[in-house]
């Protein structure tokens, strides 16, 4: 099986209008995506190396700060990685050179979703590379691409003849060889992409997330439309479309986990989301208990909201250790490592002890922080009774979340795909040491973030993969990594 990488990721392009240096703007920028990935980052910049590094921006930045602010330019992009395969190298991390940079065909790309390479590696069948064993979704995205170029299509007209074989998500930037900032979205819209504006330097932002336009003082305009691709250069804006479908797929996982909790995606708060579901589950789930306890760090707005809808006190019971190298860090986010992570949550033992506890967080996947955190960091408390914002993930993620395969998911190792509601909160509560686990429906995940059934990806909890142009085979984790 040739390598097979897949990511979740968050991305950033600027381009100045004025011709101001944008790079500060840029690393501004992808600090407030950190949270879209740790693992390693990049930027490149018109008539410079493109430039990456492992580890977190801020890091780098102090270590190498002469260095960086070389990198000056009127327009550039930028990059934050979170590898889903555990492989965290610099020779995967983005922006990735396609071609030669300095050419009329050739350049920059950094992406945020994933492609199902197979079907790519058919649109370069006749190519002069002699192996794809190894290369990622993206840089055959960014071949695909390159050689349709050449053939003399458009940018438009490149994605409209890739787009059958681009089976999967993606939301991009691309920095071409004569300066020109390109951004699109796949047409199912699954990863988030916004448009937003910098007066004072009078650029034109396309990021992952609307908290970087906030970091660095911009305005938001609007989300990128799914299918849309756009031009900036020179001459300004020009937003053209090489797909169309009336059906997005917006993932729900973004809603409840991955964003920031400030950010803005298809007109809707991030923030609102969660509370909005944390007041769905008390309507779902009225328990009786002494406090109402959120797992750090996304699940707060649905405590807060599940708290005030019950009139039951909201404490902060369980914390993050952030003077530790990976207290700040996710979980979910460092596959491998869960453990060593989640032991650097604190528990209050003056807020849990002896106490009914109603335990909120934004879903289950493989169950082993769960489980530590109701059988160790909670010991003491009377009893533990957990509800969860997402529902059940019973099917793996080909779109680009980190549960590529289905035989790591707790739910379909305990109850195979039964979708009986109440004999998966049964024995999920066995299995975590729970006195009763709660979790939400696709109904209550619909109606708490605000868009219909119809617009969101469910594939994860449903099975229904029809968002997909064919529906993928399913693989194990050592699969995905050979």
């Amino acid at each position: 099986m040739v390598c097979s990488l897949r990511e979740n990721c968050g991305v950033m392009g600027i381009f100045s209008l004025s011709g101001y240096n944008i790079t500060p703007l840029l690393i501004s920028g992808l600090e407030a995506l950190q949270h879209r990935g740790q693992e390693a980052w990049g930027i490149a910049v018109n008539r410079h190396q493109t430039f990456k590094r492992t580890g977190i921006v801020s890091q780098a930045v102090e270590a190498e700060y002469k260095e960086v602010f070389k990198l000056s330019g009127s327009v550039g992009i930028g990059h934050v990685r979170y590898s889903t395969t555990a492989k965290s190298t610099l020779e995967h991390a983005h922006p990735i050179d396609i071609g030669n940079i300095m050419d009329n065909y050739g350049f920059r790309i950094a992406h945020n979703g994933t492609l199902e390479r197979e079907l790519l590696i058919k649109t370069l069948k006749d190519s002069n590379l002699t192996s794809c064993h190894g290369i990622t979704d993206t840089e055959l995205m960014g071949l695909s691409l390159h050689r349709l170029l050449k053939n003399g299509h458009s940018w438009v007209e490149a994605f409209e003849k890739l787009n059958p074989y681009l089976n999967g998500s993606f939301s991009l930037v691309i920095l071409t060889s004569n300066g020109e900032l390109i951004a699109a979205r796949d047409e199912r819209g699954f990863r988030p992409l916004c448009l937003g504006w910098h007066e004072e330097t009078s650029s034109y932002i396309i990021v992952s997330e609307s908290c970087a336009l906030e970091a660095i003082g911009a305005k938001f305009i609007r989300d990128i439309e799914p299918g849309e691709i756009i031009t900036i250069n020179r001459d300004g804006l020009k937003s053209e479309y090489f797909a169309h479908l009336d059906r997005h797929a917006h993932c729900p996982f973004e809603y409840t986990y991955f964003a920031h909790p400030s950010s803005r995606m298809e007109g809707i708060n991030v923030y609102t989301a969660r509370k909005n579901i944390g007041r769905i589950l008390a309507e779902k789930y009225p328990i009786e208990g002494d406090v109402v306890v959120p797992v750090p760090d996304s699940a707060r707005p649905a405590a807060l909201g599940y708290s005030e809808s019950m009139g039951i006190p909201f404490e902060e019971g369980l914390l993050k250790d952030r003077y530790k190298r990976k207290g700040g860090w996710r979980s979910f986010i460092e596959p491998e490592k869960r453990e060593a992570i989640v032991s650097n949550i604190v528990a209050i033992r003056d807020v849990i002890e002896g106490k009914r506890i109603i335990l909120i967080d934004d879903s289950i996947v493989r169950g082993t922080s769960s489980k530590i955190i109701v059988g160790s960091k909670l010991r003491g408390a009377k009893e533990v009774s957990l509800l969860l914002t997402f529902p059940p993930i019973v099917y793996p993620c080909y779109m680009g979340i980190d549960f590529p395969s289905q035989e790591e998911l707790l739910v379909y190792k305990i109850c195979g795909t039964s979708m009986n509601i109440d004999e998966i909160n049964r024995r999920v509560a066995e299995y975590i040491g729970a006195s009763f686990v709660g979790y939400n429906d696709t109904e209550g995940l619909s109606r708490g973030i605000g868009l219909p059934k119809n617009q969101l990806c469910l594939a994860c909890t449903t099975g229904d993969y029809s968002c997909l142009k064919r529906k993928p085979r399913f693989k194990t984790r050592d699969e995905m990594k050979s």
